[in-house]
């Protein structure tokens, strides 16, 4: 998603809450899900003048996000704690001073530009990185590999995404299978063992669909 709606100065509310988990990080503290995040800007901003709109989920559900202003964002900012609220602000800051051309005059002034740039890149950089690295690969992988990039085990990647629906059958007792749906977008494939059974194993694609979703839902 872009950080500034094209034409304004609006911010999104899902870049906001991804300056607000890449702060809480450097301070060593818990991250809210984005679903939870969002409650919190409808509760600050209540009675405020701002826009929404509606995105699809993968899983067939809507999430609302909203475009927010500087000041809004800053007003969400000031809900968290001390040290974290200062690094939020900075960030918006940031923002605002690429909104308009910007010309260093100074050594210390150019330094900072750079800074203040290479911070809005490396919120997208976990991401980005992380397709990138996917590009060429081909082989399919099950839950435990899948977990492995992101410390986590195959019971919490199946767990989660029974929670999120729509990618196992929920008719099949023994073993996972997967949903045709499921199938059809690409994100995994139904293989039979050397033993006879049905493995269901997750393609590079689907790999990637369910780093988004684990972002998206605050888990890495």
């Amino acid at each position: 998603m872009n950080i500034i709606q094209s034409g304004t100065n609006k911010i999104s509310s899902e870049d906001l809450w991804a300056m607000v988990c890449q702060s809480r990080k450097e301070f060593n503290e818990s991250t809210p899900r984005l679903n939870d995040f969002h409650s919190r800007v409808a509760d600050e901003l209540e009675g405020e003048d701002y826009e929404t709109f509606v995105v699809q989920n993968t899983n067939k559900t809507e999430s609302t996000y909203y475009w927010l202003t500087n000041e809004q964002c800053m007003l969400v900012g000031m809900r968290e704690s001390k040290s974290v609220r200062r690094k939020v602000i900075d960030k918006i800051k940031a923002l605002d001073n690429g909104f308009t051309p910007v010309i260093p005059q100074t050594l210390s002034e150019a330094l900072q530009l750079a800074a203040d740039q290479a911070k809005q890149l490396e919120l997208a950089a976990p991401k980005v990185a992380f397709v990138e690295n996917l590009v060429e690969r081909d082989n399919l992988m099950t839950a435990t590999q899948v977990g492995q990039k992101h410390k986590l085990s195959a019971v919490k990647i199946n767990r989660f995404l029974d929670e999120l629906g729509g990618v196992y059958n929920k008719s099949v007792k023994r073993g996972r299978a997967f949903t045709q749906a499921f199938i059809d977008k690409g994100y995994g494939e139904l293989k039979q063992t050397e033993m006879g059974y049905s493995q269901a194993l997750f393609t590079a694609k689907g790999e990637v669909w369910i780093n988004e979703q684990l972002i998206s839902e605050g888990v890495v």
